[in-house]
């Protein structure tokens, strides 16, 4: 489909579901952004609120929707481990109810759908880079079970409702990303290094440091998903979208001590249960279905945009992290 089309962008108001929706709206499209605003702030989008081509919703995909579109980007989840561990049945609802209701919509609509699914659909890893073949080390009862195995359900759902009901269908799994609109209390490592740098608190790190990320810059990968939504039909994956370049906790704590001139120090906390101790994709497959995609910012620059962004919001516009941070 070409010109103008009608796309919902579900968790639109979200950190990365709000670039998204600046992207669209700037190429012209009708816009429809779903938030429940459990972890998302409306601020991040009201600069579209004035674009005739931007309606923003506040409904919970847990429930159906009904609405006339070409395309879903389905990307309504807490992503952040304090976030999605304060609610967990809410958040397995989340990933699972709102992939019915999006894929039902879909159907009806014969829309084309995306689901942003995660890395932690690998849980933690016992093969490294990790490449969409491999399974998986979940644990299904752990605390971070309610996101992993919804998004891993989400995907399975996704798949059926293309191979018995022939929707058109996508499903990407982000791994870190990072950039400016964060939520500042999201617990997420760079959000709360850049958060404990700049007020020259101490940078905690659970466990020595020595697990490693790989960190994806926003519009890196927000390039990404579009590309995946726009590809060819014949791909629906599920396709890794990542950053290649592997950081150890403790190398980005230091870096980001460097970047911002703080004088914290690094101080060592236990480490949470099933946290994943190596975390890299293989994006061979991104670079052969989607016209060569590959991250193209580099950790620092990526670090000096999202610091810069960091000192510019007031973290009292932010609600309060949830309970049980």
């Amino acid at each position: 489909m070409s010109g103008i089309k009608r796309i919902v962008v579900t968790g639109g108001a979200g950190f990365l579901g709000s670039h998204l929706c600046e992207r669209l709206v700037g190429e012209g499209h009708d816009v429809i952004c779903v938030d429940n605003f459990f972890t998302s702030q409306k601020s991040n989008v009201a600069h579209l609120l004035d674009k005739p081509n931007f309606e923003l919703v506040r409904h919970d995909v847990t429930h159906p929707l009904f609405l006339e579109v070409d395309e879903i980007y389905n990307m309504a989840c807490p992503a952040a481990p304090g976030h999605y561990q304060f609610n967990p049945i809410k958040t397995m609802k989340t990933s699972v109810m709102g992939a019915i209701n999006m894929l039902g919509l879909a159907k009806r609509c014969r829309a084309k759908v995306l689901q942003a699914s995660t890395s932690e659909v690998y849980g933690d890893p016992e093969e490294h880079p990790q490449r969409e073949t491999y399974r998986g080390c979940v644990n299904p009862v752990g605390p971070r079970a309610c996101y992993d195995e919804g998004k891993r359900a989400a995907e399975t759902l996704f798949v059926d409702y293309h191979r018995l009901n022939k929707v058109n269908v996508r499903i990407v799994r982000i791994f870190n990303t990072y950039g400016p609109r964060m939520h500042p209390y999201d617990g997420r490592v760079v959000s709360n290094f850049i958060r404990q740098a700049l007020a020259n608190e101490d940078i905690t790190l659970f466990g020595d440091g020595s697990q490693t990320r790989s960190f994806c810059y926003r519009d890196d990968l927000c390039e990404g998903i579009v590309r995946m939504m726009n590809g060819s039909d014949d791909f629906i994956g599920p396709v890794n979208l990542g950053n290649q370049g592997e950081f150890t906790i403790r190398q980005l704590a230091e870096l980001v001590i460097e970047l911002t001139g703080a004088k914290s120090k690094i101080v060592e906390r236990p480490l949470p249960a099933d946290d994943p101790t190596r975390r890299r994709p293989d994006i061979t497959l991104a670079k052969k279905h989607l016209d060569g995609w590959e991250p193209q910012t580099p950790l620092r620059e990526g670090l000096e945009k999202t610091i810069a962004w960091f000192r510019t919001i007031n973290l009292k516009d932010y609600r309060a992290p949830t309970p049980n941070y």
